[in-house]
């Protein structure tokens, strides 16, 4: 995994700061390639093979040239299909550059990956970004009087874009409204990011945007469940990515997901390297904070994983805080910020530099009691009903601004970034959370993972948002995924693993993957997080508000929102 910069002009310079500022997301090298109409950079974080054979900006059998952020996990597979290409590096980057130069646009189409890729065609005078199909991956870009700047992350450009520390109406005002902010504009001002599944071609002489390509993956809800055929496609995709040369942790939550995901792993590997937070002093309010923690440990001792406990305290909290806000370079609802880049930052700490996860299983598998009520009570008739249905996701979102832009704009935005093709008329609940795919999980799950993983030179991996494992899932209705109540969701894992995992893990109750920080502060558990606290946001809001841990919800996400427009000077 990488970090891939560029800008249409000859600016090494730029590019040597940009690399700069985003070094964490390469240890293993850094490179600038230029002419007088681009100049493109990269950090290396070498996985597939030896470092010096997968130097970026990668020159193609065309002498076209490549940035690469990613992982091809149908690598082998396309190699063995396409048999003119001659691999001599064992590097996933020499594939793709031979692949677009041969293929060009359709080459992406065969892709099992996740990615962010640009590359510089010389003949045509043209840089095509590309996104993989879940978003896992993020590139953000922006037009500018040069023309066009893109890169990894955002702080690297910011300088560069004018405006860009102001505050984009739209996109503000949808995330005040809904929660998250999954179209096209950030936060800030004239930068915006590739969607899921998205590649677009930008004229360099004309400095435009030439022609689009999208890809969806479809909620089909035309196959029939088997749990031997499950457990075999799960294991195919975690198999899958698990290549490369380095060593992997997995991110062991307690849940249905991510269990399934080591207990393959370990069937693949024969070792597993499992991590899970343990919450200190031990919480019992709205629900056991630790009842993860048990669940993980049980699975771990049974399988015999090399365990993990990462202690998650409320000095902890504050170590990572500055750290989570800078690294995220965009504000979050979730309160547990801060634990996800302490935890990552334990990860590196134990030599890992891949990580694995059950992210998407809830959204591709019914795995949300939305979709249960969804599937008894409420039946939209049209793509625009779902989309007005889901920007009522949350009830209390945090709001950034009070001067909201109207729902019709907000849905009129909604609708140009995220297509009717999506739309199954015959299993609304489906297509649901087909746009849950691309939408929730990039912007809450994937983001935070790019982003904290990447501040420690790791990896991250998702085999449930595998291309193939998504569209296998999305092809079997949304009737045969649930059961008899609205608690007995993600019955097609259940089914298939019941005699396999152990009870603690097939029956658990669904809890979030949370820090109490809202129950710590208003019960006064700790002095030093306190003070932290009111040194940045008051004593009277701690004090005016009901011991609860319910209140991290509101209490924290406003904070955040402070303290990020702060450390990014947001006007």
């Amino acid at each position: 995994m990488c970090g891939i910069y560029g800008i249409t002009e000859h600016n090494p310079k730029f590019i040597e700061k940009y690399i700069e500022t985003c070094k964490h997301r390469g240890p293993d090298g850094s490179h600038i390639w230029a002419t007088d109409k681009v100049t493109l950079g990269h950090n290396l974080l070498s996985i597939m093979s030896d470092p010096k054979q997968s130097q970026q900006p990668w020159t193609t059998p065309k002498g076209n040239r490549l940035v690469y952020n990613g992982e091809i996990f149908n690598y082998h597979e396309l190699k063995e299909k396409h048999h003119k290409f001659v691999d001599t590096s064992g590097c996933d980057t020499e594939l793709l550059a031979w692949g677009l130069d041969k293929h060009g646009l359709d080459f992406i189409d065969e892709l099992d990956s996740m990615h962010g890729f640009a590359y510089y065609n010389k003949e045509k005078n043209t840089i095509i970004l590309s996104r993989d199909h879940a978003g896992i991956k993020p590139l953000y870009y922006a037009e500018i009087n040069e023309g066009l700047i893109f890169g990894s992350e955002i702080k690297g450009m910011l300088d560069k874009v004018p405006g860009s520390r102001t505050l984009n109406k739209l996109a503000v005002s949808f995330q005040s409204r809904t929660g998250i902010n999954p179209l096209r504009q950030t936060l800030f001002s004239g930068i915006k990011k590739l969607l899921p599944g998205e590649t677009i071609v930008y004229d360099i002489e004309n400095k435009k945007i030439a022609n689009t390509k999208r890809i969806y993956i479809r909620p089909n809800s035309n196959s029939t469940f088997k749990e031997k055929e499950f457990r075999e496609q799960l294991h195919k995709a975690v198999k899958r990515c698990s290549i490369g040369q380095r060593k992997i942790g997995v991110f062991l939550s307690g849940g249905l997901d991510s269990s399934v995901v080591a207990h393959e792993l370990m069937k693949a590997h024969g070792k597993v390297n499992s991590f899970t937070n343990r919450i200190s002093p031990t919480v019992e309010a709205d629900e056991d904070y630790n009842s993860d923690a048990e669940a993980a440990k049980v699975l771990a001792n049974k399988e015999g994983y090399n365990h993990t406990e990462v202690n998650i305290t409320p000095e902890t909290f504050v170590d990572a805080w500055d750290d989570s806000i800078y690294f995220m370079e965009l504000p979050s609802n979730n309160p547990s910020m801060s634990m996800y880049c302490h935890t990552n930052k334990v990860l590196a700490q134990n030599d890992i530099v891949v990580t694995m996860a059950g992210d998407m299983g809830d959204e591709i598998l019914c795995g949300y009691p939305k979709y249960e009520k969804m599937f008894r009570e409420v039946k939209p008739s049209s793509w625009n009903d779902l989309l007005k249905l889901w920007m009522n996701r949350m009830k209390r979102p945090l709001k950034l601004t009070v001067d909201i832009l109207s729902d019709e704009t907000m849905l009129e935005e909604l609708a140009n970034c995220y297509s009717e093709e999506l739309w199954n008329p015959e299993d609304p609940v489906a297509s649901y959370m087909a746009l849950d795919c691309v939408t929730q999980v990039p912007e809450e799950f994937f983001s935070r993972n790019d982003k904290y993983g990447m501040a420690y030179s790791m990896e991250g991996r998702f085999p449930l948002a595998s291309k193939n494992f998504m569209q296998y899932c999305l092809d079997i209705p949304t009737s045969q995924k649930l059961g008899k109540g609205k608690n007995d969701t993600k019955l097609l894992t259940k089914l298939a693993y019941k005699n396999i995992l152990p009870s603690e893990i097939i029956h658990k109750e669904k809890t979030g993957w949370t820090v109490p920080v809202g129950y710590w502060l208003v019960n006064k558990i700790d002095s030093r997080l306190e003070n932290f606290y009111k040194s940045s946001m008051g004593s009277e809001t701690l004090d005016s508000v009901k011991a609860s841990q319910k209140v991290g919800k509101t209490l924290i996400p406003a904070w955040v929102l402070k303290e990020w427009r702060t450390k990014y000077h947001i006007k």
